[in-house]
């Protein structure tokens, strides 16, 4: 892989014209108490369609096979933090929410090892770089998505290295809705309900449903160069870092674009926006590069790959 043209660059600007693959109707995120992220923009109507915490997450799930319980074979052979918890059944930091923040890891008999290469110590300045270097060794995908080690000290922190986000531009509702029906007893009200009320389940049930139309619907991504740079990383690794990220990108706009059951886009156009004179490589030119780039960076990695931790669940105070 040839990186000279972002050399000296402070970022990668990357954009993904998106459309719905069927249809113009697409289902934004929604949140609790607040329904989908409409704001407005230079007096346009947008619409957040994916935000930065759930795009992190579907970069990461494009590079894992759930099927075999790994890494997909492109990727074969980097480290990473898996727990057996009390009943056998095992989570790792890649799946994770908080990566290797969580209580299921970091609580965990084994986890001390990582705690040792990080080297925070109270009451000393911290070493951002020391804790590059251990993530490197026991996560290095966690140098991508961002950590925030709280439980080893509140400074033990990297911002998100790759960051994304999906937005609609001029967008208008499409209302519609619908009913559940319920062969058995479709009532809801009355004496005619023998077997509950339409809170706990039973009859016919009308809803409203608000999807979204939308001139225009564009995924960023955000590659933040100059703060892998700052890490002080062997070259080989930063490579490394920079075609996973890039296969991330890739990959999920080939392969990772239903959000939800009413939200399948497709990618119409990929441009780099900064530099512009940078060509992103191709899906099959990046998972033709990463098996020797992850053998390269070899000399990194924590061996076993794999480190293995026990969670042991915590007695009720």
């Amino acid at each position: 892989m040839n990186f000279d043209a972002l050399e000296n660059q402070p970022r990668l600007l990357v954009e993904a014209d998106l459309a719905p693959l069927q249809g113009t109707r697409f289902q934004p995120t929604g949140f609790p108490d607040l329904g989908a992220a409409e704001y407005e923009a230079s007096g346009v109507r947008m619409l957040l369609v994916e935000s930065a915490q759930s795009m992190a997450n579907r970069l990461e799930a494009v590079c894992w096979d759930e099927a075999r319980n790994d890494w997909v074979h492109e990727l074969k052979g980097l480290p990473y933090v898996r727990s057996t918890l009390p009943d056998g059944s095992t989570t790792s930091s890649v799946l994770e929410a908080h990566r290797i923040n969580s209580p299921f890891i970091c609580s965990s008999d084994g986890f001390s090892a990582i705690r040792t290469a990080i080297g925070f110590e109270n009451n000393k300045p911290f070493d951002r770089r020391a804790l590059a270097a251990a993530l490197l060794k026991f996560d290095p995908n966690s140098l991508i998505h961002g950590v925030f080690l709280e439980k080893v000290g509140g400074v033990v922190r990297l911002p998100r290295m790759l960051s994304a986000s999906i937005e609609a531009t001029d967008v208008a509702i499409a209302a519609s809705g619908g009913v559940k029906v319920d062969r058995v007893q479709p009532s809801t009200t009355g004496d005619n309900t023998p077997y509950g009320k339409a809170n706990e389940g039973y009859g016919n049930v009308p809803f409203h449903r608000d999807e979204y139309v939308a001139k225009k619907i564009t995924a960023f991504f955000n590659l933040d160069l100059a703060l892998l740079r700052g890490y002080g990383l062997p070259a080989e690794a930063q490579q490394l870092l920079i075609a996973w990220s890039l296969y991330k990108i890739r990959r999920l706009l080939a392969e990772g674009l239903r959000l939800r059951t009413a939200c399948d886009l497709e990618e119409r156009e990929l441009r780099t926006v900064r530099p512009e004179n940078f060509t992103l490589p191709s899906l099959q030119e990046l998972s033709g590069a990463l098996p020797s780039l992850v053998k390269a960076a070899a000399t990194n990695f924590n061996e076993p790959r794999v480190l293995e931790v026990k969670y042991h669940k915590k007695a009720k105070a």
